[in-house]
């Protein structure tokens, strides 16, 4: 079956031209216009059965305000898919609202928004009964227990735990310390940080090697740090960019050289400035790009519900080496 995407380009112009075309929302010069329906009889496409005139032309990003929530990288996210629905000539409007699933179904309706994108999912996520009903193309940012035939993309963050340990064991660690995100992320279960617990204690049976865990926010850096240390550790995985700074200051002030004293990986969106950081990076901009091209394959039509997880690569620099002292 032939989507918008074919279209344009077989035509030599944006999905968003097609759009436009079948519309007639906005102006397309009679060339254009000629050469888009042109393709359009040739490939046989033919758009929802709602018809592009029903359109809103909205996608709405659900992105509750909670606790532990790295406001950098949500904002890396939404800029890259704002920009990516631009492209298909669409607009992003953006809904904090959080709490009860019934108020977020009326905030849903009345924004009008052809498509969803749910951020912060949660293992027994409220929201997916609401989204199942509403029946509307809806991407879900991380993978619920139970996703009710939704689409769900995401980093796989098992896998990226994984790429942790065997770098770290293979370098002859064997006691591995987590800084994890703020014990509210965990009290909500939210998906990307129990994958990557899971992933950990998987990779560390594996290796036979020990992982202690810690949550962490940014007033108990000093403290987590502290008591990672005690255990003995000589690496430590870092997967909360909102700590990653104040960890390596602590470090530094306890007299403890990276990688010499301590090996760090930050999980993360970079390896920090200069860019010296071992890092398996989460690509929140390439997930934004990729969550709207989902929805607009869904509305118009193209596959069926799937849950997509990217690969992670691990970049290594100059913050892992073997510990000074084997256990």
């Amino acid at each position: 079956m032939a989507t918008i995407h074919d279209v344009a380009r077989a035509a030599g112009v944006a999905p968003s031209t097609v759009s436009y075309v079948i519309s007639g929302k906005r102006a397309v010069s009679a060339a254009t216009r000629r050469r888009v329906q042109q393709q359009i009889r040739l490939l046989g496409y033919r758009p929802r059965a709602s018809g592009l005139t029903a359109r809103s032309d909205l996608l709405a990003l659900l992105a509750p305000q909670r606790p532990g929530v790295e406001a950098a990288t949500v904002m890396r996210f939404t800029s890259a898919a704002t920009a990516a629905a631009r492209e298909h000539g669409l607009d992003l409007l953006l809904l904090t609202r959080d709490g009860d699933p019934g108020e977020l179904r009326e905030a849903v309706i009345g924004s009008l928004a052809d498509g969803l994108i749910a951020l912060d999912v949660t293992a027994a996520d409220a929201r997916v009964p609401m989204l199942t009903a509403l029946d509307r193309p809806t991407v879900l940012m991380g993978v619920p227990d139970h996703p009710n035939a939704i689409t769900c993309l995401d980093l796989d963050f098992h896998a990226a735990a994984g790429l942790c340990v065997d770098h770290l064991a293979g370098l002859g660690h064997r006691r591995i310390g987590l800084i994890g995100p703020a014990a509210a992320v965990h009290d909500r279960g939210v998906s990307h940080a129990t994958r990557f617990d899971q992933g950990l204690r998987d990779s560390s049976l594996r290796h036979g090697v020990q992982v202690f865990m810690r949550s962490c926010d940014e007033d108990s850096v000093r403290s987590c740090v502290d008591g990672l240390i005690a255990t003995r550790v000589t690496a430590l995985v870092v997967q909360n960019e909102a700590v990653l700074t104040p960890v390596m200051t602590t470090l530094a002030s306890l007299g403890l050289v990276v990688p010499q004293d301590m090996s760090v990986i930050a999980v993360g969106p970079h390896g920090g400035d200069p860019c010296i950081l071992t890092t398996v990076e989460v690509p929140a901009a390439r997930l934004g790009q990729l969550a709207v091209a989902m929805v607009v394959d869904q509305l118009d039509g193209v596959g069926g519900p799937e849950i997509r997880l990217l690969p992670p690569r691990l970049a290594v620099r100059s913050s892992t080496a073997s510990p000074s002292i084997m256990d």
